[in-house]
């Protein structure tokens, strides 16, 4: 059992003691640090926040005890009851709230949930406010409202249309080209909210041959919810059997996207943002963001466009930081995460799949030979797992000393650039691990290179 307390929002398992998981004293808790820092953020007679939730089976008991404890604060809430991640930020945007609470622990297991806290902008609060919501939430002092000033509750079930619609009238996203190609699409919604959305979403763009698999939002995941190779054998046979162009993918909240080819073979996450990109970038050239553990194969599509490719820190708070900074018109992350400004500086997999569809209807050629047109680099992604008393720093330390004369960055964890390849090792911000991504020009040289670093982590920490 565990519990996360970061920028990335506060992350932990169901059930068991307070110190050690996701309790609803916690939650309270928590919700209130929120409640606190957006009254004490906004100068406003009436405060609104707006809660949406993905599948888990803990979803719902969790969601009735935020909105109750925001409403005991005096704070108006708009429910959207089971939503995408991109929808409850779009929402916050759209109803002008002054900041929303996402309840998904994205990529991680059905045990696990967690609050993602948005701000007035609809994006993930950076790294000080999240700070002042922990410190609001260790506060024995805060008020609660009287009896006549509790704060409204409203459900509200309009948002994914809103969603849907507000990216069909994107300029980028041709739904005339999407319907004459009569695409034949699988899809995996893991048994979250992706089962309502992804399926919602192509009848809407035009598309008429829709295979659905575990698309029943229940909870009960079919499989590991991370969308790795690994995890995805069901989909790749379906593709296969039903003759289908392609298969797509969704974590539990919809804010990652992973593609099937039409053979069956995986597309590649990281080939998410890369397709998207060329996309875009075709039609308005300007800047692109990933993460520093992102293929080198966005770099490359960039400056084929003759734009200019910036690298962030791993989180979406850092690239949509770097984005803004640079005025990028596309950025993301390798895990399949489209961020597109036009829309919502937020990960959304909805608006990935119009935009890489639009691109497919456009170019008029298979998955795969899509897939073989861009760069070709391979990536290995291996994790560490830490005890209680291990402090990645110590362990990070020792690693940067070993390989002081290679090309570091030190943004985020320690990358170490070679000539043709590199490795990233940077602890996560959602689980107690130490993840190691490596990149190189086949997959064989990738897996090494990853174990390699793998067994130095382990031996700095056998020897700690």
């Amino acid at each position: 059992m565990a519990l996360k307390v970061g920028i990335s929002g506060i992350r932990g398992t169901i059930g068991g003691s307070y110190e050690d998981n996701l309790t609803p004293q916690r939650i309270v808790e928590y919700t209130m640090g929120f409640g606190e820092y957006i009254k004490g953020q906004y100068s406003a007679s009436e405060f609104k926040v707006i809660v949406g939730r993905d599948g888990r089976t803990s979803g719902e008991t969790i969601s009735k005890i935020v909105c109750a404890t925001l409403q005991s604060m005096g704070i108006n809430v708009v429910d959207l009851g089971m939503a995408t991640t991109p929808s409850v930020g779009l929402a916050v945007n759209l109803l002008k709230a002054n900041g929303g609470i996402v309840i998904s622990a994205s990529h991680n297991p059905a045990q696990w949930n967690a609050l993602k806290l948005y701000n007035k902008n609809g994006e993930f609060l950076d790294e000080n406010s999240a700070k002042q919501v922990i410190a609001f939430s260790k506060n024995p002092d805060i008020a609660f409202c009287s009896h006549d000033k509790i704060g409204g509750y409203k459900r509200d079930k309009t948002f994914l249309k809103r969603h849907i619609n507000t990216i069909k009238k994107l300029p980028e996203v041709n739904t005339i080209n999407i319907g004459k190609a009569d695409f034949k699409v699988v899809v995996d919604g893991i048994n979250s909210v992706g089962g309502i959305a992804i399926p919602e979403l192509l009848k809407a763009l035009g598309v008429k041959k829709i295979i659905s698999i575990n698309c029943t939002p229940d909870g009960n995941f079919a499989h590991n919810p991370e969308p790795l190779a690994e995890n995805l054998t069901e989909i790749s046979k379906a593709v296969k059997q039903h003759k289908a162009d392609l298969g797509i993918v969704v974590d539990p909240d919809v804010d990652r996207l992973a593609l099937i080819n039409e053979d069956g073979t995986m597309f590649g996450e990281e080939y998410t943002l890369v397709a998207v990109a060329d996309y875009v970038l075709s039609k308005t050239k300007g800047n692109t963001v990933s993460n520093l553990s992102s293929s080198r194969a966005l770099r490359d599509i960039t400056e084929k466009h003759n734009c200019k490719y910036f690298a962030s820190a791993v989180g979406e708070i850092n690239v949509v930081a770097k984005m803004k900074e640079v005025h990028a018109v596309i950025g993301g992350e390798g895990n399949g995460g489209i961020i597109y400004p036009p829309l919502n500086y937020g990960r959304d997999a909805l608006v990935g799949t119009a935009l890489f569809l639009s691109l497919l209807a456009e170019r008029k050629i298979k998955m795969s030979e899509l897939k073989n047109s861009y760069p070709k680099y391979y990536m290995s992604k291996l994790k560490v797992e830490l005890g209680k008393d291990i402090k990645p720093k110590s362990i990070l330390s020792k690693i940067k000393q070993r390989y002081k004369k290679e090309n570091l960055s030190l943004i985020d964890g320690v990358k170490i650039d070679f000539e043709k390849e590199w490795v990233h090792v940077r602890p996560s911000n959602t689980e107690p691990i130490l993840r190691i991504y490596t990149e190189s020009t086949t997959q064989i040289k990738a897996d090494k290179l990853a174990e390699k670093l793998k067994k130095e982590v382990q031996g700095i920490i056998k020897a700690m």
